[in-house]
C-alpha cells in the first residue's frame, strides 16, 4: 500500500499513518455507512446547490439525536419513529407537538 502525505519522514511513522487511516475508516463506518444503508444516500437525487450538504446535515442531526436517545440499532429506531410520524420525532427532539 502507498500513502501520500505532506508530513516529514520524522513524523510520518508507519504506525502513525496506520492509526490515522484506521481513524478515517472508523468515521466512514460509523457515519457514512449508516447514512447510505439507512437512507440510500449514495443514490440520492438531491444534487444541486447546497441540497446535498443540507440533507447530509439533517441526516447527521437525526443520527446524533437517535444515538443521544440511546438507540443502538438505528434502523429499528427510525422504523419506530415512522410509526407515529407526527408525534414521535417531536418527542425525540423535545419539541411540543
Amino acid at each position: 500500500m502507498y500513502v501520500i502525505t505532506d508530513l516529514p519522514s520524522t513524523r510520518a511513522k508507519p504506525a502513525d499513518l496506520a492509526q490515522a487511516m484506521r481513524g478515517h475508516w472508523g468515521i466512514e463506518n460509523k457515519i457514512h455507512y449508516v447514512r447510505d444503508t439507512l437512507w440510500d444516500e449514495d443514490r440520492s437525487r438531491v444534487r444541486t446547490g447546497h441540497g446535498p450538504q443540507n440533507m447530509a446535515t439533517l441526516r447527521n442531526a437525526a443520527l446524533n439525536h437517535l444515538r443521544a436517545d440511546g438507540a443502538t440499532n438505528i434502523a429499528a429506531a427510525v422504523r419506530d419513529l415512522s410509526y407515529e410520524p407526527f408525534t414521535r420525532p417531536h418527542d425525540l427532539l423535545g419539541v411540543p407537538g
